[in-house]
């Protein structure tokens, strides 16, 4: 029964992306809330539109491309497509980045491009209401948030030192917004 529920769930999603690629490009729906899948980046938790995820693969060694700034890992062949494999620890200054069994590649669909992003492990798919997301921090002009599109606070029953609920802080990303940003040089507008 829930292979039935899973295979329900994925057309539901690729009929959401199907619908968005004919429509074109929309605008993060993180304000309204949605379905986001969750990662790890270091000690931080991140939180991206689930609709832009189009699988998640083991991390494997990827092709070195010369001069190529040092979070662009290099290219992987994904079944007869070549895609660019972006480390987002490096790109987000991580402070250590190391590659263990927990490591993976969330291979997402951009404007029509399919890139990689490396990250420390996926944790799971959470749905976030409208309610759940905060406004991004303001911070000064020397940090770059423009990627932040709001924090999740999530509660988790039981998981307090005290035995009462605990609420974590999921950081939710414009993934579309830093794939495609200028200084990443992936896709042009």
């Amino acid at each position: 029964m829930d292979m039935i529920a899973e295979a329900s769930h994925v057309a539901r999603h690729e009929a959401a992306r199907a619908a968005m690629a004919a429509a074109g490009s929309a605008p993060s729906r993180t304000a309204q809330g949605g379905e986001f899948l969750t990662f790890r980046l270091g000690a931080e938790e991140y939180g991206i539109d689930i609709l832009r995820v189009q699988e998640i693969r083991s991390y494997e060694q990827p092709t070195r491309i010369a001069n190529a700034p040092a979070f662009i890992k290099g290219v992987v062949n994904l079944r007869g497509v070549i895609v660019p494999i972006i480390d987002l620890r490096v790109k987000l200054g991580c402070e250590t980045v190391e590659y263990n069994t927990f490591t993976v590649v969330v291979v997402l669909n951009v404007k029509g491009r399919v890139v990689g992003a490396v990250v420390d492990s996926v944790s799971d798919v959470l749905e976030l209401n409208k309610e759940q997301i905060k406004p991004s921090p303001e911070l000064n002009s020397s940090v770059d948030a423009s990627y932040i599109t709001g924090i999740g606070a999530v509660k988790t029953a039981g998981a307090g030192d005290d035995g009462k609920d605990a609420e974590r802080m999921l950081i939710l990303m414009d993934i579309e917004g830093l794939m495609s940003s200028a200084d990443m040089g992936l896709i042009n507008d």
